[in-house]
């Protein structure tokens, strides 16, 4: 894969920037942290070259400086809300994301309940995090925000929120996931510390839209695609254009909310630190892209995955028509068609010739391999075996798993658990493949190039059943999929 982005140079300035931003606010300041702390495969996608856990490395290196707040809505906690990516609700993510906070060596001072309206659900959560000795603290919902200014600014309004213990000079806010109250527990969090006589800032840490790309610089447009379900837009920041005379780019809800996060800065301080949006920002991602061909292409390719992710939620019943409407309309804006993915037409060709569901993957040299139905494998499970046999330099011709390895999973599969489908599925394979390595030096060789396989691009003509999904997702395969079902039944 070619690099685009210098992962080296982000850490360097990334960590400066936010140093001097601290000591701007004479050396107090709370950190809004959007998108993922940690596993940003989106960002490792579109900035070939940055990795996926850059903003964690990024605070590792100001550790003795940071305290972390996690904060999650009780509206979240009442409603079991889940985070699609990963299958678990946000009360469950809170303590996923302690635990992978604390084993890197950040320390996690407390947890904040948003939106606290005295519900049991939320009340339990609470009992339970503090039962392992974790500090908990409650934030109400206030009547008329985010408008009502004076009720807000008030000790009606932050005033009746607990004031957060905060022992570091950086404290980032994060959360499970969206409208979870981070932008309101750090203003609230300044109200409290001007009434101690603290001079604390605020700032906002989020790595998309690159705030100096352009508009419609296919990294930005690759953003409005991955946010396509939320309707997120890209827009010229006006306030930074009238204050400067600088074109730069923000999204519409920092740009919407601005006017009153001044109104709420000047009724704490009586004045606002900041004349933009995206003045608030702290991202240094756009000024350590190093090669822009490299990122066009792969935001370019990041976009049709978006649309086909789309495509197939929709044929899912999880998404709805409108999610794939705009990603097509950023398709035009960024003048790419999904004949732009190369994978689509050799897995196409393939399903064509062979009259059966088939799939094709490239790889890292660009040479494409692909897999077709047959009774023995599924289309996923025959293109990763023959990858792997390409990979170890192995004839197609040889078989790398042996039929004594087979056998007893389809035997297992249809007598034993019944199916009627006695094809095996990606982690099946994989698992005959490995039970073959023991006796055989070539399933051996296969077998050990599968970490080659990671950034792969693949694609399938049929829908894949989630264990495939998941299989080769976990393998780092990008994988697609055409919207249709391979029979016509309506549960699968």
């Amino acid at each position: 894969m070619e690099i685009g982005f210098s992962n080296e140079k982000y850490l360097e300035m990334q960590s400066k920037y936010i140093k001097d931003r601290i000591s701007k606010f004479g050396g107090k300041l709370y950190l809004e942290f959007g998108g993922k702390l940690f596993d940003d495969y989106h960002a490792s996608r579109v900035l070939p070259g940055f990795k996926p856990d850059a903003k964690l490395n990024m605070l590792l290196e100001l550790r003795d400086d940071t305290e972390i707040i996690i904060a999650i809505s009780a509206s979240d906690i009442e409603n079991n809300k889940v985070r699609g990516d990963l299958g678990i609700t946000y009360d469950t993510d809170v303590l996923r994301l302690m635990n992978e906070f604390r084993e890197c060596g950040l320390y996690v001072g407390s947890v904040v309940i948003t939106h606290f309206t005295g519900q049991d659900s939320a009340l339990l959560f609470k009992n339970h995090l503090e039962n392992y000795g974790i500090r908990v603290y409650l934030h109400y919902i206030i009547k008329g925000y985010p408008n009502s200014i004076p009720l807000i600014v008030s000790d009606e309004g932050y005033g009746k929120n607990d004031y957060i213990e905060t022992s570091r000079p950086l404290v980032v806010v994060t959360a499970p996931g969206p409208g979870s109250g981070k932008m309101a527990t750090c203003l609230s969090q300044l109200y409290h510390e001007h009434k101690r006589g603290v001079n604390a800032g605020y700032a906002k840490f989020e790595t998309f839209p690159i705030w100096n790309l352009s508009l419609k610089h296919p990294v930005n447009l690759a953003y409005e695609a991955a946010t396509a379900d939320l309707n997120d837009l890209n827009m010229i920041d006006p306030f930074h254009l009238e204050a400067y005379g600088e074109t730069t780019v923000n999204y519409n809800r920092d740009i919407e909310i601005f006017p009153v996060l001044t109104a709420i800065f000047e009724s704490i301080y009586g004045e606002c630190p900041y004349k933009s949006p995206t003045d608030m920002g702290v991202n240094m991602a756009g000024k350590c892209i190093i090669n822009d061909a490299v990122c066009c292409e792969a935001s370019k390719q990041e976009i049709i995955r978006r649309y086909y992710n789309a495509l197939a939620g929709i044929a899912e019943g999880t998404r709805r028509n409108e999610e794939a409407d705009k990603i097509e309309l950023i398709m035009k804006q960024a003048h790419i068609t999904v004949q732009d993915r190369r994978i689509v037409a050799p897995a196409l060709q393939r399903a064509k010739e062979t009259g059966a569901p088939a799939a094709a993957i490239e790889l890292s040299d660009g040479n494409i391999v692909t897999g077709k139905t047959s009774n023995l494998l599924g289309p996923s499970a025959a293109m990763l075996l023959n990858a792997l046999k390409e990979l170890a330099g192995i004839d197609h011709t040889e078989h790398i798993i042996s039929p004594e390895a087979i056998e007893p999973l389809q035997t297992l599969k249809t007598k034993y658990m019944g199916s009627r489908n006695p094809r095996l599925h990606t982690d099946e394979a994989l698992i005959a493949l490995s039970v073959s390595a023991a006796g055989s030096k070539k399933a051996a060789a296969a077998m050990s190039c599968l970490p080659k396989l990671k950034d792969c691009e693949a694609h399938s003509s049929v829908m894949l059943s989630h264990v495939d999904l998941k299989v080769l997702q976990k393998l780092g395969v990008r994988i697609t999929c055409e919207p249709f079902y391979e029979n016509k039944k309506i549960f699968h």
